[in-house]
């Protein structure tokens, strides 16, 4: 039997990474080692998620002013300090690396701070110079924003950066129709900034139920958001002799309207991590988008090579990493070999209002059996005693044949909250009448899930 330096090696400490790198040595016994050649935590921990989220938090309070004085509380507007805010964020940060790092060290995970490519099936080439080898290699590095194809892209910043802006711009140009340009947009709109959109489709939240995407746009234009479909960027320009990464811009839409922003935020995708890593030289096949072909139990071409997480774009959510880590480990390390679930995921846009989701959206069920859809839509009790004009969704789709609930979408405040609890119910069968027969909470937005007895359209 070959004697090898480690049990595993996993390239990249982003949630999934770690998570199957510290389980594999801490619970099965296995001598692993990790490779990271930036921040433990990755994309989620470092530059998506969770920042992101306190953006959202930060966005939120912008009305809350206006909104208490309706409640009859006397309560000045503020301003909103980036400076404070982002010198809090990096600390959190600093904070959250730390504990990547403690896990695996209390797990007995070996680190090193380095690039780390594959030499063959067995062999991992550091930056450092060192080689070592590993029975098993695990690719976790994750993707990261790309730029498009086009003259003076370069001026533009990317999702990556915004979290680091020295200050905040008056005014932004952000590209996409995604759910990471979308809820940029209305973070940025909630801090201050002016905020036009451009997304070249007829709707932005591509693959989302039309309904809730469609309020959502509704929304992000009645709060002041410059939201253009069917619009993209025909020529761009540095608008002053700065043309540093980031410096006012001068672009010209499609549609001929050219207007010069403070930054240009392109939010046009993300790309699997799998460039200069020596994959497809060891005889690990790549998609067509360079993603890493996997199987169920994500195992590449190369039987001692898996992946996991964004690299292999399957569905590109840190929950789904983390249980993609996990089967990995109960498939090699403990005898057990387990196909990664990805039915029925439950996720949120965290735009304002939010939009939370499970299952199949409306158009989705239709193409495939023939449904009913129960839906209400409706004034939130507590922006509208304030005069908002707020609206929420409230959405189910529903077999005919075997009265399951096929999809769940929810447009409202903390909807991404609210999804979670209505995934268990669908994951485990729940029918309508299963919804019928629980008791509403009342009065809350959500009781209208458990309330709706007539459909408004059936296929």
């Amino acid at each position: 039997m070959a004697d090898y330096d480690y049990d595993l090696f996993v390239i990249g400490g982003g949630s999934g990474g770690v998570r199957a790198a510290r389980v594999a040595a801490g619970e099965a016994g296995a001598k692993v080692a990790l490779a990271e050649d930036d921040r433990y935590g990755g994309t989620c921990v470092i530059r998506g998620c969770v920042p992101k989220k306190l953006m959202v938090f930060a966005s939120e309070f912008a009305h809350m002013p206006a909104t208490a004085a309706q409640y009859g509380w006397d309560m000045p507007e503020g301003t909103f300090d980036w400076t404070a805010f982002r010198g809090r964020l990096n600390g959190e940060l600093d904070r959250l690396e730390g504990i990547y790092k403690r896990l695996l060290d209390n797990a007995g995970v070996e680190r090193f701070d380095a690039r780390a490519t594959i030499k063959d099936a067995h062999t991992i080439a550091l930056s450092t110079g060192e080689e070592k080898t590993a029975k098993t290699i695990l690719v976790a590095t994750g993707g990261s924003p790309v730029r498009p194809d086009m003259p003076n892209a370069e001026l533009a910043i990317v999702s990556d950066d915004i979290f680091h802006l020295d200050a905040l711009p008056k005014s932004i140009l952000i590209v996409g129709g995604g759910f990471i340009a979308c809820e940029f947009a209305c973070i940025m709109h909630g801090l201050g900034v002016e905020v036009t959109q451009y997304y070249r489709g007829e709707q932005i939240l591509r693959g989302f139920d039309d309904e809730a995407r469609n309020l959502v746009a509704d929304q992000m234009r009645e709060r002041g958001i410059n939201l253009l479909v069917g619009t993209n960027i025909a020529e761009m320009s540095a608008a002053t002799d700065d043309t540093s990464t980031g410096a006012p811009v001068r672009v010209t839409s499609t549609s001929g309207e050219t207007q010069v922003f403070d930054k240009v935020l392109f939010a046009t995708g993300r790309a699997p991590a799998t460039s200069n890593m020596g994959l497809e030289e060891a005889g690990v096949a790549l998609g067509r988008g360079r993603e890493i072909v996997v199987n169920e139990y994500s195992r590449t071409d190369v039987d001692s090579i898996y992946a996991i997480g964004d690299v292999t774009n399957r569905i590109n959510l840190t929950p789904v990493a983390i249980r993609e880590g996990m089967a990995f480990v109960e498939t090699v390390f403990h005898d057990n070999p387990t196909p990664v679930d990805h039915d029925l995921v439950p996720s949120a846009v965290f735009t304002q209002p939010e939009l939370g989701t499970v299952g199949l959206s409306e158009e989705q069920a239709a193409a495939q059996e023939p449904i009913e859809v129960y839906a209400t839509t409706f004034r939130p009790m507590k922006t509208s005693f304030a005069d908002r004009p707020d609206k929420v969704l409230m959405k189910l789709v529903v077999s005919k044949a075997t009265r399951k609930v096929l999809g769940c979408h929810i447009v409202a405040p903390d909807a991404g909250e609210m999804i979670q609890l209505a995934g268990v119910a669908i994951k485990m069968g729940a029918t309508k009448e299963d919804f019928d027969r629980t008791v509403a909470v009342h009065p809350t937005m959500s009781e209208e899930i458990v309330t709706m007895r007539t459909p408004v359209r059936s296929t």
